[in-house]
Order: structure tokens, then sequence, then C-alpha cells
């Protein structure tokens, strides 16, 4: 029989008290009977706030996702609201996806901020994380909370929490909060609610939600390119539904199939492993649809409609699959050919995008001459940069994930608008002649052949969490020296935020904040980085290699030579 630690059966026995239900209680005392190893992967740690805010397996504990680890975070907020506007009456907005238990425990959040005096507004039923963010300002919330746990595997549920200024929690508010709710007993959850203070919000909302995505995502196709387009959209049984169909409709576009099979929302996702628009076995439907209609473009977006995969036809007429750093050059190339053509671009303009997304996209912001600010991973961080610097317009940002951000009417990532913008691009390059894919070829001959891959470890439980502390720390003490062949030149660390020369030995501070993530460069203009994930229990590596591409017809050659050096580098590092 395995063995519970003293202090994990501490904090199980803290749960075996009259501050929790009859219920909850009986189902610890079975799992301690039958499943010991199970209670003490639910007790053994407190779920943590991560790039993405809290997400958990849900089940009894204090690391699962719960009606008394949601409450009790509900109730911290609710004291920091209280302590952040004591002239006011706060006021919180709440959305939720498709997933198990999302609807219940939304209204759980709802009442546990309306027990303890916040205004809440409670979106009827399921919507997209983006609209969340979007109604935190439209309705002048100082919060926001969306219930999701984005792409996790169905037994998953999280929550992820918006500041007033419509992005997700950052510093100093994060640790805050945080620390306030450490600070509480689970007895401190005021769950009896004030029903005068909960308001159901719907259609008024995603009218003008809808509305906002069609006047940012359109860039200038025509009418007529927009019905020469034929586009197969998938929601994987999420959120998306409620609003991307209404989108294209209202912007002009017609020739939308979907892919009935995924059509109603299901946080079981029965036709996919994985409802993650990342992996290219979830849009396995959508591409055998697009076959059969002939379609242009294929999008999917994952269940709270926050990223969306895109596939085109490649120059042999065949579907082919983007990564999110292609969507991302491209759509940022087309806003900024918007912004240039409309005369917007007048030295104050920037976008955005993560340390570990492509380079390409500071080759790209220099040709228009607008600067490309990098950021930690994780949305937060580049709408933080929208309130960082006011007096400076933001076009667009992503990151390499599948996640973009169009203008800053949202403060997170947006698969609503994105798609749409996608769209738009497939429309006005089929109507000019051209594609895509042809011109996402061209803007590699222009700035540069650059390819990325990701490879993603997961590690499971306590062990596996101890083995992405080991593997971090390996990286560190035991620097990689040589890269496929090329020799490491500099490593960025930025737990302590600084920056070593490798030939020179020089040191020097990174001006960002710390966080567990190491970048190798290389003489050759590699690069490998290693990150954990912050809300999966995953490692990650992320190479980049680049190349010149002298002309389009040498694009296939280049990019072979590429994919076999990224792969090369994962090799060597026993990844593959």
């Amino acid at each position: 029989m395995i063995h519970i630690e003293p202090k994990i059966l501490d904090r199980i026995n803290s749960w075996l008290t009259p501050a929790f239900d009859t219920e909850t209680q009986n189902t610890i005392k079975e799992s301690i009977a039958n499943n010991p190893k199970d209670i003490q992967e639910s007790f053994y740690k407190d779920l943590e706030f991560g790039t993405g805010g809290m997400r958990g397996i849900m089940g009894v504990g204090t690391n699962r996702i719960n009606k008394y680890t949601l409450g009790k975070s509900t109730q911290g907020l609710s004291d920091y609201l209280q302590k952040q506007f004591p002239n006011e009456t706060p006021k919180a907005v709440i959305a939720y996806d498709c997933r198990h238990n999302s609807k219940t425990l939304a209204k759980l959040v709802a009442d546990v901020f309306s027990a303890n005096g916040i205004e809440v507004y409670l979106f009827e039923d399921l919507r997209a994380t983006p609209e969340l963010s979007f109604a935190v300002r439209h309705l002048n919330c100082h919060c926001g909370i969306v219930l999701t746990a984005s792409h996790n595997p169905p037994e998953y549920n999280g929550y992820k929490v918006y500041w007033q200024d419509g992005g997700q929690l950052v510093p100093p508010h994060d640790g805050a909060v945080i620390q306030m709710i450490n600070d509480l007993d689970y007895a401190d959850i005021k769950f009896e609610p004030n029903s005068d203070l909960i308001h159901y919000i719907g259609k008024d909302v995603d009218d003008v939600f809808i509305e906002a995505s069609v006047e940012n995502g359109c860039v200038g196709a025509s009418q007529d390119a927009k019905d020469n387009l034929k586009i197969v959209f998938t929601s994987l049984h999420g959120t998306s539904i409620t609003a991307v169909p209404e989108t294209l409709k209202r912007a002009g576009y017609k020739n939308v199939h979907i892919v009935k099979e995924q059509e109603k929302p299901d946080g079981g996702f029965p036709t996919v492993k994985s409802p993650n628009p990342e992996e290219p076995a979830a849009l396995k439907m959508a591409l055998e649809l697009a076959d059969e209609v002939g379609a242009d473009i294929v999008i999917g977006t994952d269940p709270d409609c926050d990223r969306l995969g895109v596939a085109v036809r490649n120059s042999d007429n065949e579907l082919q699959l983007l990564n999110g750093n292609q969507t991302m050059v491209m759509m940022t190339d087309f806003l900024l050919k918007k912004w240039k053509s409309d005369g917007k671009i007048k030295g104050k303009e920037f976008i955005a995008t993560t340390i570990v997304s492509t380079p390409m996209l500071t080759k790209l912001a220099e040709s228009y001459g607008v600067d490309n600010k990098i950021v930690l991973t994780g949305f937060k961080w580049i709408a933080k940069l929208i309130k960082d610097f006011p007096e400076l317009n933001f076009i667009g940002g992503g990151e390499e994930s599948f996640g973009y951000m169009v203008g800053d009417f949202v403060r997170d990532k947006d698969a609503v608008t994105s798609t749409l913008l996608a769209c738009e691009i497939a429309a006005i390059t089929k109507a000019n002649g051209s594609s895509f894919y042809e011109e996402l070829i061209k803007l590699y001959v222009e700035h540069g052949c650059f390819k990325e891959k990701l490879i993603s470890l997961t590690k499971k439980g306590i062990e596996g969490a101890e083995e992405i502390k080991q593997m971090m720390t390996d990286a560190r003490e035991n620097p990689l020296k040589i890269v496929n062949g090329s020799k490491v030149v500099k490593i960025e660390d930025y737990d302590s935020a600084t920056s070593k020369n490798m030939i020179t030995g020089e040191k020097t501070s990174l001006d960002i904040p710390m966080s567990n993530v190491i970048i190798y460069y290389t003489e050759d203009g590699s690069q490998v980085a290693l990150r954990p994930s912050g809300t999966e229990p995953k490692i990650k590596f992320y190479v980049s290699v680049n190349s010149e591409l002298d002309a389009m017809e040498n694009f296939k050659s280049t990019e072979a030579k590429l994919d076999t050096k990224a792969e090369t580098i994962l090799k060597d590092m026993n990844l593959i």
C-alpha cells in the first residue's frame, strides 16, 4: 500500500472538517482507501497561476479545480477588489466555455463575488474568451473571469483572471491577489449569493463585440473577392460557434462550410483526441471536408476560441497546415500593409511577439519602420504593452502557439477577429492572382527563410515536476557549447534575467520580468529555447533555424534543408 506523506496527510485531514461539504469529505475518504496515489497527487501542492491563469484536473483537493479552490481564489480576488476600489462597488464579468462543469463553476464564482458585494455580469451561456476580454472594458468592469482550460484534455478546467484594462492579471496585481488568496482559510469563503447583484448578459454584448471584430479584421477584400473564397471552419466542439460564423457572415463571407460533426459544443470533444489546433490530427475532418468542397482555406479554433489553426493551398494545390509563426507573419504583414496604405505609420507604432516566437517578426517590423516589442510567453505580457506605452499605437501581435491579437479592442489572443483576418488575406491574394501561401514565400525571399519546430515533453505528477526541474537545472549548470556543429555564442537565462556572451564571458541584464526560460543562440543564427509550461505538466523545446532564400522556386529545397537542420538539433538533444 502507498504511504501518504505526513505533510500531505495534514492537508487531506484539513478537508475532513465542517468547512467542507459531506460529498467532498466522502470522496476523500473513498480515495484514501482505494486510490492513495491519486489523493496524494490531489493534495501535494496548491494550484498556481501560470502564463494563462490557473488550470487543473477537476476533483477534490488543493491541486484540483473544484468549488473550494475556485471559491478561495474568488474570495481573495473579492478582498483585493474591495481594497483597490474602496469608494466604488466593484464590478466583474464572467464567461465560461464548453467544458464539463464550466457553467456550474461560473455560477459558483458569481455567487462568491456577489456574497462579497461585487456586482456581477454573467454571460447567459458559453462564450468565446476574447468576448470576455472585450466585455471587461465595454461594461466598465474592474475585473473579468473566464472558466476554461483552453485545449487541455476533457478532465481539466481552469480560471483566467482579467483586470480592468481587459488584459490578464499581471504584476503587481497578480502577486498581490495570490498573496491574499494564500492568506485565506477555506472557511473564509462566502458562498451565499446576493442575487440582486447578479445580472445575466448575452446578445447585446455579442452584437457590439462582433461589429468590433468585423471593423478590426477587415483589411480591404472586395465583395467579389469574398464571394470567390471557399472557407471550411470547425469549432472543434468549442465556443467559437457562438461568434465566428456570425462574424464571417456580417463581414460578407457567404461560402462558409462548417464541420457539422464538430459544430455542437461538447466538453468531451468526442471526434478528436485533443481539441488543439496546433496538432494536425485535430483538423483532419475539416481538411477532408475542404477537399470535398474545394475550399481555399481551412480554419479550426480551440475550445475557448483564443487560438486558431490555418491550412491553405500550397503551390501543388494541396492543403497545407501552417504553423503559428507562419500565420502570425502573414497576419502582421497584411496589417502593416493596411496601416501603411492608410498613411497611419508615423513612427509611433509597434507590433509585439514573444521570446520563443520567430525572429522574423523583427525583420518584418524593421522593413515597415515600426518597433517590434518582445515579451515573455503569454498574451498577458502583450496586452500589458498597450497599457505601458499609451503614447504608441499597437497594430497587432502574436505568439508561436497559434494565438494572435488584432489591434487593441481585445486585450488577449482572439481567434474570432484573427479568423476573419486570415480569410481576408486569402480572399485578397486569390483575387490578385496569387495565394496566401505564395505571399508567405515572397516574405521569405525578402526577409530570409525561417523555420521553427516545437517539441513538448509531458511529465505528469510529482515525479514529472521533479524531472522538468532537473532538466532546467542541467541546462543551466551544464549548458550546451555546440548545437549541430555551430558554436553557442550567447545564453539568455530569464530566471536570473541575465544574458551571457559565451565568447567573452561578459554578462548583461535583461530588461524583462524573470521567468523560467533559457535560450541558446548559435554562431549560424539558430536558436534553442527551453521552457516549462505554466499551465500544463510539460516542458517545451523551441528550435528556430534560418537561411537566405534567393528565389521562390528554391523554397522547397531550402525548406527541406532547414527541416533537416532543425531535426538534427532536436536529435542532438535526444528529443526525437
